[in-house]
Order: structure tokens, then sequence, then C-alpha cells
């Protein structure tokens, strides 16, 4: 990614061209572009391709500026002064979610087909796709059958999903308590176990400014300087007051989960571990204001698919005098997409679903759930289950899922074979 330019200083131009400014944007009918451009909320840089004459950049830009500066919202957090705009996009789609993703649970739950091997599958997309942001190496499929069979972890990427998945879970357990250092800290110890070079880096904020974001593209380069570390007790307590604290001007919990992932990420309070502890945050503030949907979503992979633009829309906030609306507006349409992919996720399962109930009124004698797995050995043919994988699949007790993989053994759906002192199982066939 090659740094954005830095917008120039609009307040400049209104000052000293004031005159020229209202009559060039009205000799050119340049009010057109200006709308469409703030529509879309484009930042500085992005006008160059969209307007003929270059020199018009600056007249536009301050125009767009002075109509924004009338829409701003302020963020109520004392140590940085962050601001936003609600474009009208965002008021269907907040509306949509609030709709969707918060409804009642039970009549969802039962209308939607959804079940536990759901919230797993989402859990280990999450903690997959976070970790690759960070630069983890590994395919999808591999990281979820070691997730699955509870294989220890043989490289410092997979070491780094194990951690993610294990503060997911944890996330979820933490959903109806407030946030405060200790658990800022917790999770990021979490993260980060025996994954960094210096081990009390692990559960503790930064002691130093021993810390730059750079560009990976062109190295010395620096994107972000993050603030004094003398200043992170401070802004943590304020952070976890900002979270736990609703203020008097109403925030959509959205628009303030989208800004706690935010200031975690500008504040970078620790050594390593900083967006994927802002990420679960985000997770676990969505999950504590009753958005109980994102236990079935995967964001991160979203952003996995855009990583530039995420990046992006971090450096468009801090240099466009800490507008939070690019980094909002790039969060929302990653949730939409989410939500789509949960949707088609769900359509898939219920054809499966479909292809299960068919399986027991072929196959008397089956329960549901034996369905279930006799339905995934025949969808991988050539694939050996364990146990412990089956267990962790479907959320039953080791015994349960050891029972389930012996009847249909029995039933010889399947065959039981030895792998060094473990029962392994692979698809034998439906001819008996």
């Amino acid at each position: 990614m090659k740094l954005p330019e830095k917008p120039i200083g609009w307040t400049k131009v209104l000052e000293t061209e004031y005159q020229a400014l209202f009559e060039i944007i009205k000799e050119r009918n340049l009010m057109d572009h200006i709308l469409e451009f703030n529509r879309r909320y484009l930042y500085w840089s992005e006008l160059k391709y969209r307007l003929k004459d270059s020199s018009e950049m600056k007249y536009v830009w301050t125009f767009m500026k002075l109509l924004r500066n009338k829409r701003y919202e302020s963020v109520p957090f004392k140590p940085i002064k962050l601001k936003y705009s609600l474009l009208p996009e965002f008021s269907g789609k907040l509306h949509h979610f609030d709709k969707f993703l918060a409804g009642n649970i039970e009549i969802q739950t039962k209308d939607l087909g959804l079940n536990k091997s759901y919230i797993v599958n989402s859990l280990m997309e999450e903690s997959i796709a976070s970790s690759v942001i960070e630069g983890a190496s590994t395919t999808i499929k591999i990281a979820k059958a070691m997730l699955r069979e509870k294989r220890k972890p043989k490289t410092k990427s997979e070491k780094m999903i194990v951690n993610n998945y294990d503060a997911m879970q944890f996330i979820v357990s933490q959903k109806n308590k407030p946030i405060t250092p200790r658990l800022l800290l917790e999770i990021q110890a979490r993260i980060t176990k025996d994954t960094l070079n210096d081990p009390k880096d692990e559960g503790a904020f930064r002691d130093s400014n021993d810390i730059i974001i750079g560009d990976g593209l062109n190295p010395g380069v620096i994107a972000h300087t993050p603030p004094d570390h003398k200043d992170i007790p401070r802004s943590i307590d304020e952070f976890c007051n900002f979270a736990n604290n609703d203020s008097e001007e109403f925030i959509h919990p959205i628009i303030k989960g989208i800004t706690l992932h935010f200031l975690l990420g500008y504040i970078h309070p620790f050594n390593d571990g900083n967006g994927r502890t802002a990420r679960s945050v985000f997770y676990w503030y969505m999950l504590s204001k009753g958005y109980w949907l994102f236990e079935y979503m995967a964001v991160s992979r979203r952003i996995v698919r855009s990583r530039n633009n995420y990046d992006l829309a971090y450096l468009y906030t801090e240099y466009d005098e800490m507008d939070l609306t690019y980094f909002i507006k790039y969060i929302i349409q990653c949730i939409d997409d989410s939500l789509n992919d949960l949707l088609e996720y769900i359509k898939q399962k219920q054809q499966e679903q479909a292809q299960v109930k068919h399986i027991i009124h072929e196959i008397p004698g089956l329960n549901l759930r034996q369905a279930m797995i006799l339905e995934e050995f025949m969808k991988n043919p050539n694939k050996t289950f364990t146990i412990k994988e089956i267990s962790e699949t479907y959320k039953v007790v080791y015994q349960t899922a050891r029972t389930d993989l012996l009847s249909l053994a029995e039933k010889r759906f399947i065959n039981k074979k030895v792998s060094g002192k473990t029962f392994v199982f692979v698809f034998n066939g439906l001819n008996t």
C-alpha cells in the first residue's frame, strides 16, 4: 500500500481565496461534483482522477470540507478529538442491522435454522481471518482442521490462530461484563501467548515509544506514530469509561463499537496484538449491546478481502483532521457484506439439512446429529475424522461423539481405523 497524500489546509484556502473560491465553483459548474464527491465521501487524493483540471482540486476540496464541517458529530473522548458525519447511507444500513442482528433470538434462530455448529464455524473463521490480517500464513482448510482436531500448533502462524480462537471464545463469555484495563490486558495476553519475542509484552501495556507503524512497501516511511506511552493509562481509563457508559448525546451502538475499534488501533497500547485486540473488543461490544447474530458472523474475513482499504480507512481518518467517517463507512460495508455471507451460508446449510432429513428418512435408526455427521463424511469421502474433531464441531462431549461414530461404524457407513494411538474414521458408503 502506498501512503495517501495528506489533504491541503482547506481553512487557509477559505481565508486567503474566499472570493475566488465561490467564483470558480460557480463559473465552472463544480457544485454537482462537490455534492457527488461528498455523497461518496471521497478523500482528498481521490479527487485527482475525477477532475479534468487539477487546479480545481483545492477549491472543490475546500467547499467539500466546508459542507462537511456543518454536519460533524463529535465523539465524547477527551484524549483524542474525533468527529464523524452520519451519511444518509448509514441510516438505512444501521436500521437493517438493528432489525436483523439484534432481533428476538428465539424467533430468529428458529426461523434461520441456526445451531451451535454455525457459531463454531464463525468463531473459527473470525479467528483465522483476524490472524491473517496480522501476517499469519495458512489456508482456511488447514487452520479449521487444526482447531477442530485440537491439534497442537506447529508454527507461529498456527499459534496465532489458536490464540485468537481462544480469545474469541473468552470474549463471548465476557459479553455481559464491563470492559476494564485488566480485561483488555487479558485479551491481549491470550492473543499473543507464546508468539512474542519478549514474553514480558504479553498482558502488558507498552512502556516506551519504540514503536511505529510503517508503510510495508516503503521501508523507513512512517504511516502512524502512536501517542506517547505515558498517556496510555489515562487514555485506556477514558476508553473504558467511553465503552461502558452512554453519553448524553446518543451514539448508535454500531458506530460506537466501530469507534472503539479505531481508538485501540490508534492508541496502540501494546507492543503487539493491537489490531487483533481492537477487532476482539469490537466483537465484544456488539455482543454486549444485544447484537447476538455477530456471534455467527466473521467480519474480519471481509477485512482480509479488502485489507488495503482497511489500512487506508485508518489513514484517511488520521490525515483528514480525525474524521472517523471514512473508517465507519468501511466497517459498515464489511458488516453488510459479512451479513450477506451469513445468509448465503445459511441457505447452503438449509440445503444440506434437507439432505440430512433425506438420509434420516432413508436410513432408520439415525438421530439428527448422527445424520449430520454422516452427511459431513459424505461431503469429504477421503477425509479421516477423529472423535475430538466431531466433538468440537458439533459441541458435544467426547463420549457422545464417540458413541455417534461407533454407531455409524457398526452400521458400516464409516470405517474405524487406528492411526498411532488414535481412532480415526473414514466414509465407507451408504450401501451396506
